[in-house]
């Protein structure tokens, strides 16, 4: 059919553009409902076609994206980005960093004075390590 446009599944092509790591995931993000084309839910073997609106609400944000060209087999960053618009709001800003205590490899367990001062950096009360 001459006039037809070119569409893929919307699991292989949010792969193929890496918006996700892997297609399974794709697939499941798209069961788990997570994927909206053109507003509407829909199943992991849906056909995307330049113009759709993909939503997806992947780790913890939603980006939102406008095909502009379908494609099946996966391709390098710089010509996967070419294949949509994204029209994502900005990432949340990322929380200060929260210090994490470590410790030398191999330096055995904490002796009780270290406990102490590992449970003060880490806001724990004082007396009990692990209230039950």
């Amino acid at each position: 059919m001459a006039g037809e446009q070119p569409s893929a599944r919307v699991d292989s092509w949010m792969w193929s553009v890496r918006l996700t790591r892997t297609r399974s995931i794709a697939s499941d993000a798209c069961r788990g409902g997570h994927v909206r084309v053109n507003g509407v839910r829909v199943k992991p073997a849906h056909a995307v076609r330049a113009g759709d609106e993909v939503r997806l609400r992947h780790e913890g944000r939603e980006r939102v994206v406008v095909v502009s060209k379908v494609i099946t087999k996966r391709v390098g960053a710089g010509v996967a980005a070419e294949c949509y618009v994204d029209k994502s709001p900005p990432p949340p800003p990322k929380e200060e960093t929260v210090t994490v205590a470590v410790r030398a490899r191999g330096a055995g367990r904490p002796t009780k004075r270290e406990r102490r001062d590992l449970d003060k950096l880490l806001g724990r009360p004082e007396g009990r390590a692990h209230p039950q």
